[in-house]
């Protein structure tokens, strides 16, 4: 594979602007950070739902809500929810009735962390990441861990819709096809992360409850109530929390991993009695195949040159929250509940990577030191840059290349790796066709 030495490059202006591989420690200590709490502290299954149960005790109890002096983000401003007031009927004027702008085809909200994070982080911080971020496809940085677009883009493009706007961009955003309220170094477990999975949602809720608020007073908001109704509900979230569980006692594992995938299953509730139906639940992935943690923990390889603790904690996790969606397609009759193993999807890529055209599986694109791993800790920037048509899958030790992500998505869409076997798109297509941004 064709190594060229690349130095970064920043554009002018002001604001932080910070070297790629520097800010991807900044953002690998926090969540070393999170590691740290993870191990030596769970919160108790008491404070872990409190919020959730403040959440839902408002969303079913209270029909109606004031905003004199409410706080924005509080549990009972973020959670009670009005009933939606029907836009009054307009007068219709003489002539021929203009014709109705048409909304986007399909609406989507994801929670996730860095894997599904389109530049959230980079807009909470006030961060601007410089090239080599961004090189393909937006030519440009964009605040996305990768050289180019992440898995949720490529879902977005197959849907034939724009890429999620991030829930704190703001500036030029367009929500008229949903959200994505996904953050770097975010974990499912509350009180971990500043942008946890409950914060995320808490979120949502705002942005409903604000964007019903909207049309209740006859003006047009991003999204309308069939919009929140045929809405697919995206997750890929829980990575952190793994790596934090591996460091503890193995004997641990279960009960801690127990806790994080019931924050899950409460998060999947909130949601659904806030009228969610669709739901795509990614797994995590093969942690242990991640050229970082391969590099940098000790333990057993596996046949690929894989860490085998990291693989197996990533599995017991996953059968934890392939259960979890079992039960809750049970229990939410009318909802439809996807879980997608991402772990086999990603793991293939590396036990199989000569079929895919892949030399070094385990190799970083945007790293120092060359194959097989192009990986030195404590060394920032792109001393070896591998050339934008390399087919490499990692590209900073952690999060995939644009090339990486593209095979992702095309098997995580597929069906073939989810329970039930259903097409992302055939998922979607069972919506309403009435507009999202309809009155």
């Amino acid at each position: 594979m064709a190594m060229a030495p690349g130095g970064l490059n920043g554009g002018g202006g002001g604001g932080k602007a910070v070297s790629l591989r520097l800010q991807y420690y900044c953002v690998f200590a926090a969540v070393g950070v999170a590691v740290i709490v993870l191990s030596l502290s769970f919160l108790s299954p008491a404070t872990m739902g409190a919020v959730r149960q403040l959440n839902l005790g408002a969303v079913v109890a209270a029909p109606t809500i004031s905003t004199a002096g409410e706080k924005p983000g509080s549990a009972v401003a973020v959670a009670a929810q009005p009933e939606p007031v029907p836009e009054p009927e307009k007068v219709k004027a003489k002539g021929p009735e203009p014709e109705k702008e048409k909304g986007p085809p399909v609406v989507l909200f994801n929670f996730g962390d860095s894997n599904s994070d389109t530049g959230g982080v980079a807009a909470a911080g006030g961060i601007r990441i410089m090239l080599p971020e961004g090189r393909t496809y937006f030519h440009r940085p964009t605040g996305r861990l990768s050289d180019g677009r992440v898995i949720i883009d490529f879902i977005c493009e197959s849907l034939n819709t724009h890429e999620l706007n991030p829930y704190l961009k703001g500036v030029g955003s367009d929500y008229s096809n949903g959200v994505n309220f996904a953050m770097a170094g975010s974990t499912v477990s509350h009180g971990v992360s500043p942008y946890s999975l409950n914060v995320q949602v808490d979120q949502f809720v705002y942005f409903k409850h604000r964007s019903l608020e909207l049309f209740k007073r006859g003006l047009k908001g991003p999204v309308n109530k069939e919009g929140f109704e045929n809405a697919l509900y995206m997750m890929d979230i829980g990575h952190n929390d793994v790596v934090g569980v591996m460091h503890t006692p193995s004997d641990e594992w279960d009960k801690k991993f127990r806790k994080v995938v019931s924050e899950i299953g409460e998060a999947i509730q909130i949601l659904y009695d806030n009228g969610a139906r669709k739901f795509w639940i990614h797994g995590t992935g093969a942690l242990g195949c991640l050229p970082a943690l391969v590099v940098q923990e000790k333990g057993e390889h596996d046949a690929h040159g894989c860490l085998a603790n990291y693989n197996r904690g990533a599995r017991a996790f996953n059968k934890k929250l392939s259960d979890l969606c079992d039960d809750m397609r049970l229990r939410l009759k009318d909802a439809t509940v996807v879980y997608t193993d991402m772990f086999a999807i990603k793991y293939g890529f590396v036990a199989n990577h000569t079929s895919y055209g892949i030399e070094w599986p385990l190799m970083v694109c945007c790293g120092n030191g060359g194959p097989p791993y192009n990986f030195k800790p404590g060394k920032y920037g792109c001393g070896d840059l591998c050339g934008p048509e390399d087919k490499v899958l990692s590209w900073d030790g952690v999060h995939f290349t644009d090339f990486g992500s593209g095979l992702a998505a095309k098997h995580s869409m597929s069906g073939e790796y989810s329970k039930p076997r259903v097409k992302l798109a055939s998922l979607i297509n069972g919506a309403s066709k009435k507009s999202a941004s309809e009155s």
